[in-house]
């Protein structure tokens, strides 16, 4: 199901020069408030979280997730490369299944990270709060991933319809509109990191059970559709 060469040259598209520069920007932001902040206002818990939850979790994981997820095919899609990969002998599935393990991983480093890192500078790990983002951060790059990768075999505007979900759907209406909590990758993978937190400094709208079942489906379903649009896609350009 993983092929060495899909994901050599996938790992190649997203990490040239000026999509490296963009999966690094928001890292090195989220670390350089950090410092500010631990300076100004020294190891506080209720800080960390409100910064890891609202600015890495909310903003950062869902906007790298982009960029990775619709960068592993898109453009291949769009340029018409993607014929490359279509006349090799490599079942369908194979071809997305590889590069979703190449936008998962690539999404976890420019993400989770970061986030671990930023969570020990702001306090230190106290109440295990940068463990538990980052653990939010590792679980959510899957959905994220998937979701994103599926959305770049879809459309020629994946980037944009991206956006507008990772920072409309996820950023805004996922933190403040309580109906749409329940739809939003950002409070599942929150469920997951107040399990690992066990305090009361992480919350989420969402029970871990579901949360974990809605996290496993969404990546299958969009793994799986993700495969059987290439698959048509194929077949429209054989005949």
């Amino acid at each position: 199901m993983y092929d060495p060469t899909v994901a050599r040259l996938t790992y190649r598209a997203l990490l040239g020069r000026r999509r490296a520069l963009i999966l690094g920007a928001l890292p090195l932001l989220l670390i350089g408030i950090s410092l500010v902040v631990r300076a100004l206002a020294g190891a506080d818990d209720q800080t960390a979280s409100d910064l890891l939850g609202g600015l890495a979790l909310a903003t950062m994981v869902p906007i790298i997730g982009v960029i990775a997820g619709t960068g592993a095919i898109g453009p291949e899609i769009d340029d018409g490369s993607v014929v490359y990969l279509l006349s090799k002998p490599l079942k369908r599935p194979t071809i997305i299944f590889t590069k979703l393990i190449v936008a998962i991983a690539v999404t976890m480093v420019f993400s989770a990270l970061p986030t671990l890192i930023a969570g020990f500078i702001l306090n230190g790990n106290g109440q295990q709060i940068a463990v538990a983002y980052t653990v939010a951060a590792l679980v959510s790059s899957i959905a994220y991933a998937a979701l994103f990768l599926l959305l770049g075999t879809v459309s020629r505007h994946a980037v944009v319809f991206g956006l507008v979900y990772a920072l409309v759907w996820e950023a805004l209406f996922g933190s403040l509109v309580p109906g749409a909590r329940t739809l939003s990758v950002q409070q599942w993978s929150l469920a997951v990191a107040d399990k690992v937190a066990g305090g009361d400094m992480i919350s989420s709208d969402v029970g871990l059970t579901t949360a974990t079942v809605l996290l496993i489906a969404v990546t299958v379903l969009a793994t799986w559709y993700a495969g059987q649009k290439l698959r048509a896609l194929t077949l429209a350009g054989e005949e």
